[in-house]
């Protein structure tokens, strides 16, 4: 008999890396999403300012989730890139797109709209692509055996399109009340009076998701339906946070808004996993039926255990060295 279930450990640290890869690089997506909509150039500066010192390295959190995944569930890996290779592939191009404006907009001078341009349509596929994948798991997938059977748009259906653009509105809805804590002035001003409309248009989204995810998934529908069960109290706290930042914004508490969005993220985000538990690969396969060996995810956990602390010690110290606000044409002060 086992002293610790390993595959359990496993889902704990992909769990943390996925959430964490989704809170940090979502803000920073979402700052992408909003540029076409800043009101002027400076503030478009002011906004991928506030990004610059720390982007990349919340990336990290996408390669520890992701490669974590593949050692540890390799059945999931099996299944998802021949189900989900475009929407993967629309992710992956997303993100590099809009890495290669990012640098280059800081050195661009007549060209500068173009990489603006490339910078918002980068985050904009990045995360249309990320809740498109999120619809596709949860309408689950046409398996036999251990192997994927479907086309190569099977994943493309109007329930993944709406969790796509779900995810496209509450990432922007991260970047505005980021943009709030971090930022001055007209930019900050801006952020103010577009974060309620956000906050608006994403649980217009929650309430859609909420009704049609049940009939999406025979599994999810039988979760909340079949019984009365403490899963609803995800969708009431949703609704009392959601209250909480629209209250925040009026009060124009700078730091409070997105620690809100954060907390309705979580909720989004353990609500999902609380549905679809314990499949990793929807309808039939489990986590523990996707594990690979207890030998070999030993043997990774140990690199894990040794590599985790470095990346959260790395992102709390990057975060406290540029901590503060963007202050326009300056950078940060402290």
């Amino acid at each position: 008999m086992e002293l610790f279930d390993l595959t359990l450990i496993w889902i704990v640290i992909i769990g943390i890396g996925v959430f964490m890869y989704v809170l940090m690089d979502g803000f920073d997506l979402g700052v992408g999403i909003l540029f076409p909509f800043a009101p002027s150039d400076q503030a478009r500066d002011d906004l991928m300012n506030s990004v610059a010192p720390v982007w990349d390295g919340n990336e990290t959190w996408l390669i520890l989730g992701g490669a974590g995944l593949l050692a540890a569930f390799p059945l999931v890996y099996a299944v998802f890139l021949p189900a989900l290779y475009i929407g993967v592939f629309l992710l992956l191009a997303g993100l590099i797109f809009r890495g290669v404006a990012f640098e280059f907009r800081f050195k661009a001078r007549n060209s500068r709209h173009w990489w603006d341009r490339s910078f918002a349509i980068g985050s904009t596929v990045a995360a249309f692509a990320q809740g498109a994948v999120v619809g596709a798991y949860i309408q689950g997938f046409e398996v036999e055996g251990f192997s994927y059977v479907g086309g190569a748009f099977n994943w493309l259906t109007p329930f993944t399109v709406m969790t796509g653009l779900g995810v496209v509105a509450g990432y922007a809805l991260l970047g505005v009340t980021w943009a709030i804590l971090k930022t001055e002035g007209e930019t900050r001003d801006w952020a103010y009076r577009m974060a309620p409309r956000l906050l608006a248009v994403v649980m217009g989204f929650f309430i859609l998701v909420s009704i049609w995810t049940p009939l999406a998934s025979e599994h999810v529908s039988e979760r909340w339906f079949g019984q009365v069960s403490a899963l609803w109290s995800f969708p009431v706290l949703t609704v009392i946070v959601a209250a909480w930042v629209l209250a925040k914004l009026r009060q124009r508490r700078d730091g409070l808004p997105f620690v809100g969005s954060m907390i309705l993220f979580a909720l989004f985000y353990f609500g999902l996993l609380a549905s679809m538990w314990p499949y990793a690969v929807p309808p039939e396969h489990t986590f523990w039926d996707a594990a690979s060996d207890p030998g070999s995810q030993l043997f990774l956990l140990l690199g894990v255990l040794f590599l985790l602390p470095i990346i959260i010690g790395y992102t709390a110290w990057s975060y406290w060295v540029f901590r503060g606000k963007i202050r326009s044409g300056e950078g940060y002060g402290h």
